[in-house]
This record gives C-alpha cells, sequence and structure tokens, in this order.
C-alpha cells in the first residue's frame, strides 16, 4: 500500500518514483496506490476564484468548491496513469506493460455537522470493496485510488489521502503502509540523526502531540494501521530517489519505520487480569452483546480465559467452558475497540481450539446475537437448542434468543 501526496506528482523526482513502482510490478508486488491532491485543488480553486473554508485544518468542500475537486483528481489521476503507460525505445520502462486500474472502490459517508460546521462534500471512508480490489491484484494490475469516494446514493466526496490508505490497508491486510510525504521522516531529537529511523506506536503515542502538519497526519495514519494489524508502516521522501526502493531492499532501509510494540503476547489469563477483562467486556456488556459477569464469577473461572496482553494491558480475551468429554463453549471473545481488524480474534480461536483438541474436545459451540458472520465464515455452523448439553440447555436465555452455532476440529 502506497500513498503519494499531491505534491509528489508535481515533484521533479516523481518520475524517477514512476521508475521504481514499474520495476515493483515487474517483480510481482501487489500494488495499491492512493494519491492526494491538495495542491492541484488549491490551484483549481484559485483559478475558479473560490475562496477555501477550513475547520479543525479540515477543507469544507461545498458545492463550487467540489466541481474543483472533481477537476483535480481528475488531472492526477490521468497524469499517473499516463506515466505508467510510457513504454517508448530509449526510455527506463521500455517494455514496460503495466495495467493500471481505478474504479469506485471506495464508498464514502458525509463528515457531517462538527461543532456546528456542516463540512458538506468532505467525507471519511465509508467502506473499501476489498473483494473487488483483491481481484484486479490477482490479476497483477495496479490499482490506483484517488482522495475521493461516493456514496449508495451516487454523491461524490472529497477525502483524506491519508484516510484513503489507512483504511485500504487495514481491509486489504496490507503488509507495509508507505507514506510519501516532502520531508524524509519523523524528526529526530537526537542531534546525530536527521530523522528517527524505527520507533514503536507506544514511543510514537507520546511523540505525537509534538507533531504537526504533515508529520502529525502521517503519523496518526500509521498509529491507525498497525494498531489495526499492518506489520509497518514507513514514512519517506518522495523527493529522494530510490528510497522507495531502499526502504523495501536494504537492511538499513529510509526514512522512519513504525512497528508495533515490542511486547504482545497471548497467553493463559491469571487472576492479575481480571480487571483488565472486565474494562475489556463491559463497554459489550453495555450494548448486550455479551452476557454481564461480575469479578466474583470472574474470578472464579479466570482459569477458562485465554488473553491477549499488550505492554501490560489486556486487548483481548476469550474462554472455553467443557460441557462433556466432546463438547466444548467457546465465549466471552472480545478485542479492545482500536485492535480489531489485527486478527486477534482469529488468533484467539486457534489457541481455544488446540487447546480444545489437546483435551480430545472435538466440538466448540458458541451463542451470539451480533456477530454471526464472524462465526459462519470461520466454520462454524447454525443449530438449534437441541444440539446443546442439557446443562446448557437449562441455561440458554430465551429473550437474549441468541443464534446457536457449532463447529467442528478437525
Amino acid at each position: 500500500m502506497l500513498m503519494l501526496e499531491g505534491d509528489a506528482i508535481a515533484d521533479d523526482n516523481f518520475a524517477n518514483i514512476v521508475q521504481d513502482i514499474a520495476l515493483l510490478n515487474s517483480l510481482g508486488v501487489r500494488l495499491v496506490i492512493v494519491h492526494g491532491a491538495r495542491p492541484q485543488i488549491d490551484q483549481a480553486l484559485n483559478v475558479l476564484n473560490i475562496t477555501s473554508r477550513f475547520h479543525a485544518d479540515l477543507r469544507i468542500t461545498d458545492q463550487p468548491a467540489l466541481n474543483a475537486v472533481r477537476a483535480a483528481i481528475g488531472i492526477v489521476k490521468s497524469d499517473i496513469e499516463a506515466r505508467l503507460s510510457v513504454g517508448l525505445p530509449n526510455t527506463p520502462m521500455h517494455g514496460a506493460r503495466i495495467r493500471v486500474v481505478s474504479g469506485n472502490f471506495v464508498t464514502a459517508k458525509p463528515k457531517g455537522v462538527i461543532d456546528g460546521i456542516d463540512f458538506q462534500h468532505t467525507g471519511e471512508v465509508r467502506r473499501i470493496d476489498k473483494q473487488a480490489i483483491n481481484q484486479q491484484l490477482d490479476q497483477g494490475n495496479i490499482v490506483l485510488l484517488s482522495s475521493c469516494g461516493y456514496s449508495p446514493s451516487g454523491e461524490m466526496f472529497n477525502l483524506a489521502a491519508e484516510d484513503v490508505a489507512t483504511q485500504t490497508a487495514i481491509a486489504l491486510s496490507a503488509e507495509k503502509l508507505i507514506l510519501m510525504g516532502e520531508d524524509e521522516g519523523l524528526p529526530s531529537a537526537d542531534e546525530t540523526a536527521a530523522v528517527i529511523s524505527q520507533i514503536t506506536t507506544a514511543e510514537l503515542t507520546t511523540l505525537i502531540d509534538d507533531l504537526s502538519g504533515e508529520h502529525e497526519m502521517h503519523a496518526q495514519a500509521s498509529l491507525t494501521a498497525v494498531k489495526a494489524g499492518i506489520n509497518r508502516a514507513h514514512l519517506l521522501s518522495y523527493k529522494i530517489d530510490g528510497a522507495l526502493l531502499q526502504e523495501l531492499f536494504t537492511h538499513e532501509g529510509a526514512g522512519t519505520l513504525i512497528t508495533a510494540d515490542d511486547y504482545e503476547l497471548l497467553r493463559q489469563a491469571n487472576t492479575e487480569d481480571v480487571a483488565g477483562i472486565l474494562e475489556l467486556l463491559r463497554p459489550l456488556e453495555e450494548q448486550g452483546i455479551l452476557v454481564r459477569r461480575s469479578r466474583e464469577v470472574l474470578e472464579t473461572e479466570i482459569h477458562r480465559f485465554k488473553v491477549i496482553e499488550l505492554d501490560g494491558m489486556v486487548i483481548a480475551c476469550a474462554a472455553i467452558y467443557p460441557y462433556s468429554t466432546d463438547l466444548a463453549e467457546l465465549a466471552c471473545v472480545a478485542v479492545r475497540a482500536e485492535y480489531r481488524s489485527g486478527q486477534r480474534g482469529d488468533r484467539l480461536l486457534s489457541a481455544i481450539s488446540a487447546q480444545a483438541k489437546a483435551n480430545n474436545i472435538h466440538r466448540i459451540f458458541v451463542l451470539t446475537t451480533r456477530t454471526a458472520h464472524w462465526f459462519i465464515e470461520r466454520g462454524f455452523i447454525e443449530t438449534d437448542i437441541s444440539a446443546l448439553p442439557q446443562e446448557r440447555q437449562s441455561m440458554y436465555n430465551f429473550q437474549r434468543n441468541s443464534k446457536i452455532f457449532i463447529k467442528e476440529l478437525t
């Protein structure tokens, strides 16, 4: 996943970046490119004699401004496609056969009214069509996304390129998110180095309040992506020739690398985790997704739980309750909201399944009111109450009307 600022397309070094992209494509690297268009939008607004309005550092896109956005994004998009189509003799891209595909892969929604200000056609990402994007990537195509999206009603919304890149990376479970801006990376306080070469999300969280402008936007996008399960985020400069290849193919790398916190562990829960599990479960209990459990109940059942701990904090949990020599219940599957989309639920399910099989339990069942599709996608099959052990049938809450799913462990 590669994000290019609108300034990058206008920079003299962009021709070299295009050649690097062509090389990556020829090597079979699956590439999704998101381009910004801020300076091009500003230029289009000036031509149309329209003054931009901002609130909380966000552009308010009214209908006249939207016309400028359309024009600017169209120009940038066509420029990128044209450059990636070059294949003339005596050029670095001679013989290249690059297919660039763009489309309505991004569903957007309005930003709405903030502090009494209606942002009109300024929006944010609602959904990414990951299936359609993956189909194009499977065919060897480069997917090009613009800093805009469309609502189901056909409206166009002006989006932040960082938002599109981050949400697309998360939806695709991308290996890397690369953000190319003007600066080489995050500025270092160490006089011996111009930029921070590597930083964890925990360290970046303490630093981010001191950042501004592009540094802050790219740092926040990186935090969001890595916390959601993206392995790495890279901040590179579009002005440095070869920075993209240097980061990907050399040990020293380039710019700033953002990685997950050093300590994330899936382990058996203990009594010291009770408070953390209670805090994790409380929002889901208040929404009626999970049945409320008291501290006393958790303390007596803590040996049933597995947790994922990150920097001393419980960020996910799940429990197993055996009912016979062959059947057990999977319960209390929960992940903190800011750490979802990182496959932590899958890790817990695998750990619980492995524990069950080690105890010669070959079937697990689950009761759920809101997350049926998640379990269906992981091989659970819907059944009725008669499939439950008699003891569990007697505890079934007909008012909750939970759906029942069961899975054979192979």
